[in-house]
């Protein structure tokens, strides 16, 4: 990239190999240990193992650091740690290691927990002691849980089952006194789908739409908090229900397709820790009292939130409150699955964004907040007459009058919050709590006035560590770095979801493929995409075959090989980013039993014959088009399936060497090669003309795979299925020819081609060509995305001008590995494969 001028901005490109930023402090020592972690989380309070990986960066004001030794102390209590007493574990490693380093001192019981710190020797000298941090082990065995689930396992006659469902949230609490000298208290909590939970009347946590989505028949997460500051002599707590994904958002439609779990319910234990010993335990039964009817009338991912402020329940979570006309708490159904202490950062309200614009029109206020976003609004409630809606409805778009909301892309989504006043709101601030949307604008009915001071935009995510910026000057780059950014933080929904604006937000698998290693460049998602991969293994039939989404809640088992390519994909991906093997090792058998399911299903003469999704989205040759319908523009299924199970058996080839699985790296190295042969003498045209006399050709060369498509052509170059010098540069003639010639110099790949598409530019040497479509302005092309209103990136190249069925503002499959290019290529950060995490890597 020598012929353009840049400038990269790296925040801490400690990726290497944890990804949290640095501190900053007043007085900085030549040598610290700063942002310990277990099991990559700082103070994590829900560790689900005994045995957690500790990990630390090494801050310091000289060159040349290097760890030789580092000394970990492990200790019951703050004050033994800070007295560097290890009572639990304490021990020298002699090595540079720094990262996933597993606990071995005394065996840790669940509720156990531990303070530790981390001293280390440096080739810089020693650093002093850093400060103390903790961890906390989870419940780990059902045992370990008195408390029993609870709630209401039925409707009311106020709710709607259909498809546009209405189930309001149920209202828990109970009272409790303290029986002595607190030293500790902690809640373990898990409430399905979603949960806001309350001690003496101050909400727990700054967590939002928690827990994390799963598949509940497979998992449940639960988090855990410390409450300490939060009990008193008399105490209550309450607990507040969402639906979730639990209760489906969609109820009675397509039963075969939408996997729904049942109606919402709460499980907890309150572990009160007493100076002299003893320990107290407050935790779920059917002594809790419920209510219903409270003003949180309707809760639903896809339509919205109605908030009736006429039914508040004023102080409900404080001790004293008469509950006697509340109903008892019923002792509900169990789901299936198994509690795991959740062990991912949770979601969370990042930031707030004021309006750039508010425009009346006629009685309803139009707003502009200049950002798609995902999350809700915060708004100011004033002047409403008792009984009287303040309605607020969101979208992406306005239409073509910029007065009105612009709709048609979010299908049956509803995508509207309403809140019923009750006459007393002066001044009141009110968000929902339990529905998210996607949008940039929204539209007010109700309100007289409306001030910028009395709205803003909430976005809501995984509250995720930032590992790195990019800036270049190159303003329409900028634009589409900023889009790319914008979108995955935004999609970040306790796993990766699609879209956050119509009636979809599935995790599909083939939007994070090649993506995922480009994200993880911008935020920390290694923990996030960790837990993920085990949504993706539990969506695993018997049979080997993986769910096209996952969790599962849309039945979809195409059983293709494109998609569920996300789950090697994102394994190798945590491996190389971080340095951490334990996915690598854990679920080497699920991807084994995928693989030699694909091979018995659909193999067929070397070839893997079984595709559904073709080269998603690639650009049609009309701008109303979803799908291109020119069979000149379409990639072979079978050409597809069978290039990416090459890459597959290289990667589990690879998989199995770490693991010194010797029988099994053979047998995938001769599948790969096996599978290479067949697929060049098949898919592989080879024609180097007439020779008249030595040197002299008639007939032009025609060298090419497939139909020539430039997918075809860029799957077997990037994965190195071509053996022959002479067809690797007919090959790469072919790319650069599809792109310059056939295509005025855009970009011609849909999902598939664009995940390899720049890294294939780069590997031949035509930069300029990389450079070319990521600064592109007219269509297609991620600029003319930029050039045309979006600040995220939509699901079509021509997403201004496709049919609305399928035309989301705020996708991310069609990115590829445009991120990965811009920090791996511009910014020249390479990992060395040989040292994952990048403990060795390349600046260049």
């Amino acid at each position: 990239m020598k012929h353009y001028l840049f400038s990269i901005l790296l925040m801490c490109m400690a990726l290497l190999p944890a990804s949290a930023a640095k501190k900053k402090a007043a007085a900085v020592p030549a040598v610290a240990v700063v942002n310990l972690t277990a099991e990559h989380l700082q103070n994590p309070m829900s560790l689900d193992t005994q045995t957690p990986r500790l990990g630390w960066q090494i801050s310091a004001t000289k060159n040349d650091v290097k760890q030789t030794s580092a000394h970990i102390i492990v200790a019951s209590t703050k004050e033994k740690a800070e007295a560097m007493q290890g009572d639990l574990w304490d021990t020298t490693i002699n090595s540079d290691q720094s990262q996933w380093i597993t606990y071995a001192g005394k065996h840790l019981r669940s509720g156990t927990r531990c303070y530790w710190r981390v001293k280390v020797e440096t080739t810089q000298g020693a650093s002093e002691w850093s400060d103390v941090n903790e961890w906390n082990v989870g419940l780990l065995n059902e045992c370990d849980w008195s408390g029993v689930w609870i709630g209401w396992d039925a409707t009311n006659e106020w709710d709607v089952e259909e498809e546009h469902s209405r189930l309001s949230s149920r209202y828990l609490r109970e009272e409790f006194q303290t029986k002595g000298e607190l030293k500790r208290a902690t809640l373990y909590i898990s409430g399905l789908g979603l949960y806001e939970a309350f001690i003496n009347g101050q909400k727990v946590g700054d967590d939002v739409l928690a827990p994390a989505p799963t598949d509940y028949r497979k998992t449940v997460l639960y988090n855990a908090y410390d409450v300490t500051s939060m009990i008193r002599e008399q105490n209550a707590i309450g607990v507040v229900l969402g639906n979730g994904r639990y209760y489906t958002m969609q109820q009675k439609k397509k039963p075969y397709k939408i996997t729904n779990f049942g109606y919402p319910k709460l499980r907890a234990n309150l572990v009160l820790e007493y100076a002299d010993g003893k320990r107290q335990v407050v935790s779920t039964n059917d002594k809790w009292r419920l209510n219903c009817d409270g003003p949180i009338r309707s809760n639903n991912e896809y339509d919205g939130e109605i908030y009736d402020a006429r039914k508040e329940l004023n102080a409900w979570a404080t001790f004293g409150y008469d509950d006697t006309k509340w109903q008892k708490a019923q002792r509900v159904a169990i789901p299936l699955g198994t509690l795991r202490g959740m062990m991912q950062p949770a979601m969370k309200e990042l930031e707030l964004l004021r309006p750039i614009e508010i425009k009346k029109v006629g009685a309803k206020h139009v707003v502009d907040f200049g950002q798609n976003i995902s999350g809700w609004v915060h708004i100011n409630i004033n002047n409403v007459a008792k009984g009287n809606s303040v309605v607020i409805r969101y979208a992406e778009k306005l239409d073509s009058t910029g007065n009105n909301l612009w709709v048609a892309n979010l299908r049956h989504a509803q995508s509207t919050d309403r809140y019923i006043a009750n006459g007393k709101e002066q001044g009141k601030t009110w968000h929902p709590v339990f529905s998210y949307h996607g949008f940039r604008y929204v539209e007010i009915s109700g309100l007289q006035d409306l001030k910028a001071e009395d709205i803003a935009g909430a976005v809501v995510a995984d509250g995720l560590n930032a590992t790195g910026d990019f800036h270049s000057n190159n303003e329409t780059l900028n634009k589409v770095y900023h889009n790319a950014l914008w979108g995955i933080k935004t999609n970040y929904k306790g796993l990766p979801v699609d879209c956050p604006q119509r009636d979809e937000r599935q995790p599909w698998l083939g939007d994070r493929t090649a993506g995922c290693l480009g994200e993880s460049f911008l935020f920390d998602n290694c923990n996030l995409y960790a837990k993920w991969v085990r949504d993706i293994v539990e969506s695993q039939r018997e049979d080997g075959v993986v769910c096209d989404v996952a969790p599962a809640y849309w039945n979809y088992y195409n059983d293709d090989v494109t998609w569920p390519a996300a789950m090697p994909m994102a394994i190798q991906m945590i491996y190389d980013q971080y340095g951490d093997d334990k996915p690598v090792r854990k679920f080497y058998p699920a991807v084994m039993k995928w693989l030699r399911h694909v091979k018995y299903q659909y193999g067929k003469d070397g070839l893997i014959t079984k595709d559904k999704y073709g080269d998603w989205c690639v650009p049609p040759e009309k701008q109303e088009l979803i799908h291109s319908q020119d069979p000149a523009r379409q990639t072979d299924g079978t050409l597809i399936s069978t290039a990416y199970y090459y890459m597959l058996c290289k990667w589990v080839e690879r998989f199995a060497k770490l693991q010194e699985f010797s029988a099994d790296e053979k047998e995938f190295a001769a599948e790969a090669q096996a599978t290479k042969k067949a697929f060049n003498e098949k898919f592989l045209t080879v024609n180097k003309g007439t020779s008249l006399s030595a040197g002299h050709i008639l007939y032009p060369d025609s060298t090419f795979y497939g139909n020539n498509t430039a997918t075809a052509n860029i799957l077997p170059y990037f994965f190195d299925m071509i053996d022959d010098p002479y067809v690797r540069g007919e090959v790469e003639k072919n790319i650069i020819e599809n792109i310059i010639t056939k295509n005025n110099g855009h970009i011609s790949t849909g999902v598939i081609g664009t995940s390899w598409l720049m890294r294939s530019l780069i590997k031949m040497g035509r930069g300029d060509v990389a450079w070319l479509l990521a600064t592109n302005k007219t269509y297609p092309s991620w600029g003319y995305m930029a050039e045309n209103g979006a600040t995220t990136t939509w699901e079509l190249w021509n997403g201004d001008t496709a049919n609305p069925a399928m035309n989301s503002g705020n996708h991310v499959m069609l990115l590829g590995d445009l991120v990965t290019w811009m920090f791996q290529n511009i910014g020249g950060i390479r990992p060395v494969e040989k040292n994952p995490g990048y403990k060795e890597f390349i600046l260049y």
